[in-house]
C-alpha cells in the first residue's frame, strides 16, 4: 500500500513538473502547410505538453504583420526568401533558419476527367476559371505563373484567371465550383498518401522554381522553450516522415 502511495506521488509530482515547464508558442503558418501542421502540432503538444497556437495565411502578408510587431514565435513560410529577408532584417533569430519541406505544385479539379496526366487541358481549354494564388503574396501563385509561362498558355489563359489571396483560398475556390480547376498545393489534395476525388497532373519540378519552405525562429520567441522544442521537433523523423505522407519532398 506504501510503495502505491509513494509510486501515486511520483507520478504526480512528474505531471506537476511537466505542467511547470511547459509553454507555448504562437506559430505563423503558410497556408499550404495547414492541415499537416495540425497534426504535427498534436502530437507535439501530447509528448512535450507545450501548447501550439497557430494561424495560416499568406507568407506575403505574414512578413508585413511581423514587421509592424506582430506577435508570432516562429514562421513556417511557403518560401525561403521570407525567413532569409527576416534574418537579414534581425527579425529573426540567425541560424536557426532551415528547410522543413518542399512544396509541389498540382493543377486539380473536383470532377473526374477534366485534368489530364499532362496537363493538355491547359492547351485545350473548356473551362471558364482557372485558380491560382496571387503571385504577389504567395509562392504558390508564382509557381502557378512560371507553370504557364513554361507551357507558353499564359496569353491563352490570362483572362481566366481567378486569383486567392492565399493557397488555402484557391483551393476553396476550385472545391467550391466557382473555378473549374486551379493550381493548389499537391499537399492539400493528399491525405495518409492518399489522393482526394477529382482528376490532377502533378506539375513537373522543372516547370517552376523549387517551392523550397523554410522555418525560422523569431526574435518574439527567442528564448521561448516552446518555440526552441518545436523546431527541434520539426527535425525528427516521426515529423518528417508526416510532412512527406503528406504531399511535400524533404
Amino acid at each position: 500500500m506504501i510503495r502505491r502511495i509513494l509510486s501515486f506521488v511520483c507520478i504526480l509530482l512528474l505531471l506537476a513538473t511537466q505542467a511547470s515547464h511547459a509553454g507555448e508558442v504562437a506559430v505563423a503558418v503558410a497556408a499550404n502547410f495547414t492541415t499537416p501542421m495540425k497534426k504535427l502540432a498534436e502530437t507535439f503538444e501530447q509528448e512535450t505538453g507545450h501548447r501550439v497556437r497557430m494561424t495560416a495565411g499568406s507568407t506575403g502578408k505574414f512578413y508585413a504583420q511581423i514587421r509592424n510587431g506582430a506577435p508570432f514565435d516562429v514562421l513556417l513560410a511557403a518560401d525561403a526568401e521570407t525567413p532569409e529577408k527576416l534574418e537579414k532584417e534581425g527579425l529573426g533569430v540567425a541560424g536557426t533558419r532551415f528547410t522543413y519541406a518542399v512544396g509541389r505544385l498540382a493543377l486539380w479539379s473536383p470532377r473526374a476527367g477534366m485534368v489530364d496526366d499532362r496537363g493538355e487541358v491547359l492547351k485545350k481549354g473548356g473551362f471558364a476559371h482557372l485558380a491560382i494564388a496571387n503571385p504577389k503574396l504567395a509562392p504558390y501563385g508564382v509557381a502557378a505563373m512560371d507553370t504557364l509561362r513554361a507551357l507558353g498558355v499564359l496569353g491563352e489563359v490570362q483572362d481566366k484567371l481567378v486569383l486567392g489571396e492565399n493557397i488555402a483560398q484557391t483551393f476553396q475556390f476550385v472545391a467550391s465550383g466557382s473555378a473549374e480547376l486551379g493550381f493548389v498545393a499537391l499537399s492539400q489534395i493528399t491525405e495518409d498518401g492518399q489522393r482526394k476525388p477529382g482528376s490532377a497532373w502533378i506539375v513537373p519540378a522543372n516547370l517552376h522554381a523549387p517551392i523550397r519552405q523554410e522555418t525560422i525562429l523569431l526574435q518574439r520567441g527567442k528564448g521561448n522553450a516552446a518555440a526552441e522544442a518545436l523546431l527541434r521537433y520539426l527535425n525528427t523523423e516521426p515529423a518528417k516522415n508526416l510532412i512527406r505522407q503528406s504531399g511535400y519532398s524533404l
